[in-house]
C-alpha cells in the first residue's frame, strides 16, 4: 500500500479519537511526521467501523469485500519502522535496511527456495498501471542488491506489452535464435574465465535463457482473456475503479499457480497525490484507495481459497509506515507517523482470526507486544519454511541477512 494507509483509519479502530476529536495532544513530539511542527489538534476518523467475522473484528467501511475475510487474516496492530519518509521507509520494509544497495525480501526468498517453474522468472512485480509510475524507493525496492542479480524482480510494465522486448524479432526462427543465444553463452562464458570475479556474467548468461524460454511462457501467463466471466467479476475487472488493480491481483494468482515463488504488487503512484499518502482531504484519498484494491484483494483471497491455494500462499498486506491520529495544520489528513501501523497476514500457515499486539488508546504508538520490520521478515521467511538467521550470503568478508542481527518470529499469529 505505497504511501502508507492511516492505521487509525482502516483496521485499528480507536474510539476515544472520536471523544477528543479537537483536543490538543500534550507532550506530543512535533518531530514525528515528516512535517515537522505540523501536528495539530486530535482528529477522528471520517470512516465508520463495524465488527465481522466470529474473531469480532473492527473493519473501517472502506474495505467492505476484505471485512468477510478477517477470519481468514492475523492482524498485527503493534509495528513500528524507523524512518519517517517514503523512500528510506520503503527501502526498509523491502530490504530492512533505509537505504539502497541490500537485497529485497523478493530476492532472499528466490535465492533460497529457487523458482517452481523454469520458463519463468522466480520473482515477479507489478506497479501501478494507470501511469501513474513507480513507487518512490522505484526499482530499487525489489533489486537484488549484491546478491546473484538473477535474483531481482521482475516488473510487468503498467502500459503497453506485460514485459518489453520479450517477442522474437520476426525475421529470427526459433532455431536462428537458439543459436544465436548459444553464441552469445560461449563468448560470455570465455569472458568469465578471463574475469572469473565478474559473477554478474553469469546472471546474464541466465537472464537470456530465461527470456528464451518466457517467450512461450509468459504471454500465456499473463493473458487474461482465459478467465471466466465470473471470475473477472470477483476480481473486479468490470469496475472502472479498481479494474486495473483487478488485473494485477488476477495476474498474480496466475503466476502463483505456475510456479513463480514471489509475487509483489504495489497500489498507488509515484506522486503524492496519486497514492496513499493522505496529507490533505484523508477522507478522500482513503476512499479512493480503499475502493481500488478492496474488491481485488478480496478476489484474490477468495480466489485462492477456492482453488485449493490459500494454504499453500502466504498474503501479506501493509504499507511502509502509518500516519498520525492528527490532523495536519492547514488540510484535512494526516502526516506521517513511523512509531505505529498495521499489517494482516493470511493463508501460508497462518492462524486465521489471529489479533496480536496494540497502540495506545489514540492509535499514536505501538505499545503492547512491538513488532519490527525484522520481525515482520522473519516471520514471512519462517512461514516459507526458511529460517531467517541460517539464510545468509558472504559478501566482503562478511555474512549478511535479510534481519541483519535481529528479528524474531511472532509465533503468535502462526499455525
Amino acid at each position: 500500500m505505497h504511501g502508507a494507509p492511516s492505521q487509525v483509519d482502516t483496521w485499528d479502530y480507536k474510539p476515544t479519537l472520536a471523544r477528543r476529536d479537537g483536543q490538543t495532544l500534550e507532550g506530543f513530539d512535533q518531530s514525528t511526521g515528516f512535517f515537522a511542527g505540523r501536528g495539530g489538534p486530535i482528529m477522528k476518523s471520517p470512516f465508520s467501523f463495524r465488527q465481522y467475522g466470529d474473531s469480532g473484528t473492527w473493519c473501517s467501511e472502506i474495505f467492505p469485500n476484505l471485512a468477510r475475510h478477517v477470519d481468514e487474516m492475523a492482524i498485527v496492530y503493534s509495528c513500528f519502522a524507523h524512518e519517517n519518509n517514503h523512500s528510506p521507509a520503503q527501502f526498509q520494509m523491502n530490504t530492512g535496511k533505509a537505504r539502497m544497495g541490500f537485497p529485497c525480501v523478493g530476492s532472499w526468498v528466490t535465492y533460497g527456495l529457487g523458482s517452481d517453474n523454469r520458463n519463468l522468472p522466480g520473482f515477479m512485480v507489478m506497479y501501478d498501471s494507470r501511469g501513474r509510475g513507480t513507487p518512490k524507493s522505484r526499482a530499487s525496492a525489489w533489486g537484488a542488491g549484491f546478491l546473484p542479480g538473477v535474483f531481482q524482480g521482475t516488473a510487468v510494465n503498467s502500459q503497453g506489452p506485460p514485459i518489453a522486448n520479450l517477442g522474437r524479432p520476426h525475421q529470427l526462427t526459433g532455431r536462428m535464435q537458439r543459436r544465436q543465444l548459444e553464441l552469445i553463452a560461449r563468448l560470455n562464458r570465455r569472458h568469465r574465465d578471463r574475469l572469473p570475479e565478474r559473477s554478474d556474467l553469469d546472471a546474464r548468461i541466465r537472464s537470456f535463457e530465461l527470456a528464451f524460454r518466457m517467450q512461450l511462457a509468459a504471454p500465456e501467463a499473463l493473458d487474461l482473456s482465459g478467465e471466466t466471466e465470473s471470475t473477472q467479476r470477483l476480481y473486479g475487472l468490470d469496475d472502472p475503479r479498481c479494474g486495473h488493480f483487478a488485473r494485477q491481483a488476477l495476474m498474480a494468482r496466475r503466476l502463483i499457480e505456475r510456479g513463480v515463488r514471489f509475487v509483489q504488487l504495489y497500489s498507488g503512484g509515484f506522486n503524492n497525490d496519486d497514492c496513499w499518502d493522505g496529507h490533505n482531504n484523508l477522507d478522500k484519498n482513503h476512499r479512493q484507495f480503499g475502493g481500488e484494491t478492496d474488491r481485488p484483494i478480496g478476489g484474490l483471497l477468495t480466489d485462492l481459497k477456492q482453488r485449493g491455494l490459500l494454504d499453500s500462499t502466504l498474503v501479506v498486506c501493509c504499507g511502509e509506515f502509518g500516519r498520525l491520529p492528527l490532523v495536519q495544520k492547514g488540510g484535512t489528513g494526516r502526516d506521517h507517523n513511523p512509531n505505529a501501523f498495521t499489517t494482516w497476514m493470511a493463508g501460508g500457515g497462518i492462524r486465521g482470526g489471529a489479533r496480536h499486539g496494540a497502540t495506545d488508546e489514540i492509535g499514536l504508538n505501538a505499545v503492547t507486544d512491538r513488532v519490527s520490520v525484522h520481525d515482520l521478515h522473519a516471520t514471512i521467511l519462517h512461514q516459507l519454511g526458511l529460517d531467517h538467521e541460517r539464510l545468509t550470503f558472504r559478501r566482503n568478508s562478511r555474512d549478511f541477512r535479510l534481519t541483519d542481527i535481529a528479528g524474531r518470529v511472532i509465533g503468535e499469529v502462526v499455525s
